[in-house]
């Protein structure tokens, strides 16, 4: 496949494409053709977390756009101990001490309802970076106090597939969900998302801001493997050609 070592295309002014990247590698190819924001992550096979202070250092050195670090201790569920809240805490500090301009993160009480209080110490902690509130929501017992809990909190966007695995097949409560949020806080399609429905995505539901991993295995460059420990060493990666066609069919939707 191509690499796109530079590329510039402006998505329309109106729309925000944000690239999850699980690696530095990754982070830089999704830059370099284009992205407008990346969620950086640890450990895809877990679903994201926080990425190591080197990682974080070192994305800070070598990333001219907008990078938010996940903030998630662990895979599984959203319902954190409390030495698992105080990492969190850390982790929102050192993203602050680092520069970043936002972080990714969200936690639920065992109800599914939204655990406002450790979020609005997060959200305080975090000072004056942007807070997502990532796809915890999707967990959520009722989507739509979920938002106004969240709201509440003072975050700034909310992450959501519509609470399906597909952000297509959640539009209609992705649509509503916009309806509601109004101008207080941004709701932001994510998970399914590609060149080949972001724009009737967009076009229904009326969202600017859109997430997606455009996702890809890359090959290990290993020349010797161990072939008796049967194991798959490729890692994950960002389709270059794919975020272009993102930001391509972006152009087309007027708003």
């Amino acid at each position: 496949m191509k690499t796109y070592s530079s590329y510039s295309l402006p998505v329309h002014r109106g729309f925000t494409l944000e690239i999850a990247c699980f690696n530095i590698a990754s982070a830089l190819r999704a830059a370099a053709v284009g992205a407008d924001r990346i969620e950086l992550c640890d450990n895809a096979a877990e679903g994201g977390t926080t990425p190591s202070f080197g990682i974080l250092k070192r994305i800070q050195e070598l990333v001219s756009i907008p990078v938010f670090p996940i903030i998630r201790p662990r895979g599984g569920d959203f319902l954190y101990s409390d030495e698992e809240f105080e990492t969190m805490l850390y982790d929102v500090t050192l993203c602050n001490d680092l520069g970043f301009s936002g972080v990714v993160l969200g936690m639920l009480n065992s109800d599914g309802s939204v655990n406002t209080n450790r979020t609005k110490k997060l959200v305080a902690k975090a000072g004056n970076m942007q807070v997502t509130f990532h796809r915890a929501f999707d967990r959520a017992r009722d989507p739509l106090k979920a938002l106004e809990a969240i709201v509440d909190c003072g975050c700034k966007r909310i992450l959501t597939s519509g609470q399906v695995p597909n952000a297509y097949d959640g539009k209609e409560l992705i649509k509503e969900l916009i309806e509601q949020a109004g101008k207080r806080i941004i709701i932001m399609p994510g998970s399914g998302v590609r060149s080949n429905n972001i724009v009737a995505l967009a076009t229904y539901t009326g969202a600017t801001e859109l997430h997606s991993s455009a996702r890809r295995l890359q090959s290990s460059a290993m020349l010797y493997t161990k072939e008796s420990m049967q194991e798959n060493l490729d890692n994950i990666s960002v389709d270059q050609e794919e975020i272009i066609k993102m930001k391509q069919a972006l152009q087309s939707v007027s708003i």
